[in-house]
């Protein structure tokens, strides 16, 4: 039996490839909700919007500090891995799940297969590079999404037999998910925008959100975006950020915020923008996987892929060179090849691990 281990919804698109592929070669697996973002009961019409079957156990962790909140993963999944001994234990990306998942797993003799593998930003002050490597280090199969991972990993020592290039689960996320959002999604509608004439953003990191400086320069550039290209900026804004947003009293004129969308509502948008602003990786990935530009709001990136093939540029926060990337982007040809391969990664994945 298969464990999918998640607990944020990032983790839930990006393994629901894995459950459906599952369910279509009837192979036996359980999907453990750790609860890290959300409760189970909040994630339950995701599920349900997804198409996805309930999960087995809800762990219910909550939020907390790091290390509270990996500790309390490690000793609820324990419990959870002892009684059902699934063969092997899969986790995808980065989260205190995917640490807690691979910790408590290891130690009991149970196999983890760690989907996205490799991914690295060479920044240690990122907590999720601490678990994207421990993660690593200690599974036993290894899914990198592209060749570039897979040399990480043998950099770093790891054994070639545990690796397979398996391309990223979320292409096969963002297609299967995008003609459900294009089925019933009318955020275009709702917003009242027109399809290519606005820009999409995020801001959502603590090193952004958190500094007055950064989040002040990110909001300007935003205001001169919507003047330079006269088009219109599309905010949806985390309460955390709307929060530190009027703590400093930053202006916001010109920006059209947003309460959170939905995920399918947010999907359409992307399709539909002309240019996405951002400091989301996962969000790197899919405004590469769908062709729109985007300028990523941050000094480095562990999806370095999306700058080769020209989907993406580092910008920073510096309101100039946002500007400057977003002009660069603006008129760059959406021509570039999707490095994350064809949508059947899940296929491959379970493949490999069925026979």
């Amino acid at each position: 039996m298969i464990a999918i281990v998640l607990g944020t919804r990032p983790e839930i698109i990006k393994m629901s490839p894995i459950v459906r592929e599952c369910e279509r070669r009837g192979v036996p697996h359980c999907i453990i909700h750790t609860g890290q973002h959300y409760s189970y009961e909040m994630d339950r019409a995701f599920f349900q919007i997804l198409g996805l079957p309930e999960a087995r156990h809800n762990l219910a962790v909550g939020s907390g500090p790091h290390s509270a909140q990996t500790g309390r993963i490690m000793t609820r999944i324990e419990e959870v891995f002892i009684a059902d001994r699934p063969e092997i234990a899969l986790v995808q990306g980065d989260t205190n799940t995917v640490l807690g998942g691979v910790l408590a797993a290891s130690k009991i003799g149970i196999l983890v297969g760690h989907v996205e593998a490799g991914l690295r930003s060479f920044d240690r002050t990122m907590p999720e590079e601490i678990n994207r490597v421990v993660a690593d280090h200690l599974a036993d199969h290894l899914y990198a999404p592209t060749e570039r991972e897979r040399r990480y990993l043998l950099d770093e020592g790891i054994d070639d037999a545990k690796i397979w290039v398996t391309g990223n689960t979320i292409v096969d996320a963002v297609h299967q998910n995008l003609a459900i959002a294009r089925r019933e999604s009318t955020i275009l509608t709702s917003l009242c925008v027109t399809p290519h004439d606005y820009v999409l953003v995020t801001v959502h990191r603590a090193e952004n959100v958190d500094s007055r400086s950064k989040l002040g320069s990110i909001l300007a550039a935003l205001q001169l975006v919507e003047k330079e290209f006269d088009r219109e900026i599309v905010f949806p804004v985390h309460p955390r950020t709307r929060k530190m947003i009027a703590g400093f009293g930053l202006e916001t004129d010109g920006i059209r915020m947003v309460p959170p969308l939905g995920y399918l509502d947010f999907l359409k948008l992307e399709e539909q923008a002309s240019l996405i602003l951002t400091d989301s990786g996962g969000l790197q990935e899919e405004a590469c996987i769908l062709h729109v530009p985007c300028v990523t709001l941050r000094e480095n990136t562990e999806r370095p892929s999306t700058l080769d093939v020209g989907a993406n540029l580092l910008a920073g926060t510096e309101t100039d060179r946002i500007i400057e990337a977003s002009r660069t982007m603006m008129t760059r040809a959406r021509s570039w090849k999707n490095p994350y391969g064809d949508g059947t990664s899940a296929e491959r994945i379970i493949g490999l691990l069925a026979g």
